[in-house]
């Protein structure tokens, strides 16, 4: 192990993208630290420092952030426009034609939607820095927090000022897709994928330290052990595969034979990734922001509906929230793998190429069989995803952690899901130049 790391430094070209991508993580970190224009710096931190829990309204956009989304700095909106837009352009290939035509065309095509997204983003990043600079004007960015500098983080309520900062933070979402898009180009790994890994991981000292303070170090080591076994647990899972075997039947084309050989189409138990938990988390914020933006005036009692949701729907503690939460990321895994795995579209591609499953007529038996494999494997994978994503939920009431708990929902999907592709990025690597790789 260590002569393969080793190897790696000893490989100049190997070297300079690892480099490069390190460069560029430091580069966007620091921008998580830089504030707005017009921003008071000394009232966000004391805001932050009295309110360590975030608000569950932005507890996701945090996350991918790496803390930036609430200290008001330039890169507040992190990497989150871009994973919205990219979620909305691939869901948008089933409602217009034309985006599943650019989707089939190829290399070109898929540059068009790559352009598409990108123009989304921008658009994007306009509405959310607005929503956000918002919410800080009106003192809501903290409300668990009646401290009179959570009131005040913002020197000058100017329409320039205003402008200007809406203007940096969508400036530093488009800077934030280039910096990805270098890294996916020069460096090691996917990009967009490693700058969120790297506002996740950024985020573990603190919230494993928060368990430290609050609770006690044997509850510290306990949850570091629990937590590795939830890792390993969550690696073998995230490499599963259900393994459906398919034959090439041999033809000739003028004098050479093609086909006759064997492969197999991997269906992998949690195909979704981590979207589903996305949906399901955007989907629960919305009865939460409706109530907070129907508060009542001061001396009034709210409404029985506010009062049932504030109750209900806000707290990520109660037994209702964890039930419906766990429901709806079971349903969106079905949703998001029926759009993004057409059985329909892999039959056809087979019988085109002289492919079948043995056993199986080519066409819609084929079709019919991937659908009955894939509903059966997803549903232990919807499983495991709403289990994982519970994991935050039940150390809050257990150990008093707070909602970004690092060892459980979207954090640990991410982290090991990324860390594994870019081990194998740098296995692939290391096995071109040096016929050993990283992992033996």
């Amino acid at each position: 192990m260590f002569k393969a790391v080793g190897r790696i430094f000893r490989t100049p070209d190997l070297r300079r993208k690892i480099g490069f991508t390190l460069g560029i993580v430091a580069l966007f970190r620091l921008g998580s630290f830089i504030p707005a224009p017009f921003v008071d710096f000394g009232n966000v931190q004391e805001c932050l420092a009295a309110n360590q829990g975030t608000s569950g309204l932005y507890e996701l956009v945090n996350l991918f952030s790496g803390g930036a989304l609430l200290q008001l700095s330039i890169f507040a909106l992190g990497i989150m426009p871009y994973i919205t837009a990219s979620i909305i352009t691939q869901l948008l290939r089933v409602v217009i034609p034309h985006f599943e035509t650019l989707y089939k065309e190829g290399q070109a095509g898929q540059a068009k939607l790559t352009q598409y997204t990108r123009y989304l983003t921008i658009a994007l990043g306009v509405l959310q820095s607005t929503t956000l600079i918002t919410v800080a004007r009106s003192g809501a960015l903290f409300p668990q927090n009646s401290s009179p500098a959570c009131a005040q983080l913002i020197t000058d309520d100017a329409w320039y000022a205003i402008l200007l900062m809406v203007v940096t933070m969508t400036a530093g979402t488009g800077l934030i897709m280039w910096l990805g898009e270098l890294v996916t180009e020069r460096g090691v790994g996917n990009g967009m994928s490693l700058l969120i890994f790297t506002s996740i991981a950024a985020a573990f000292p603190t919230s494993l330290w928060s368990i430290a303070t609050s609770q006690s170090f044997e509850v510290f080591l306990l949850v570091l052990v629990i937590g590795l076994f939830i890792v390993v647990g969550v690696v073998f899972v995230e490499q599963s595969q259900r393994r459906i075997p398919v034959q090439y039947a041999k033809r000739m084309v003028g004098r050479r034979t093609y086909g006759g050989n064997n492969t197999y189409i991997p269906i992998k138990v949690n195909m979704a990734g981590v979207v589903p938990v996305i949906f399901a988390s955007s989907l629960l914020y919305l009865p939460a922001l409706v109530a907070q933006f129907n508060q009542p005036a001061a001396g009034q009692e709210p409404q029985p509906w506010v009062t049932w949701i504030n109750n209900y729907l806000v707290r990520g503690d109660h037994p209702l929230y964890m039930i419906l939460y766990f429901l709806l990321i079971v349903g969106f895994t079905y949703f998001y793998v029926a759009i993004t795995f057409n059985p329909e579209e892999v039959a056809d591609n087979m019988k085109k190429y002289g492919g079948f499953i043995p056993g199986i007529r080519a066409g819609r038996p084929t079709a019919e069989y991937l659908d009955y494999v894939l509903t059966r494997v997803t549903l232990p994978g919807s499983i495991y995803l709403g289990l994982i994503a519970l994991i935050p939920l039940i150390a809050l009431v257990v150990v008093g952690a707070n909602s970004n708990f690092p060892f459980g929902g979207a954090s640990i999907l991410i982290i090991v899901g990324v860390g594994l592709e870019t081990v194998k990025q740098i296995d692939s690597q290391l096995q071109q130049r040096h016929y050993e790789g990283l992992l033996r």
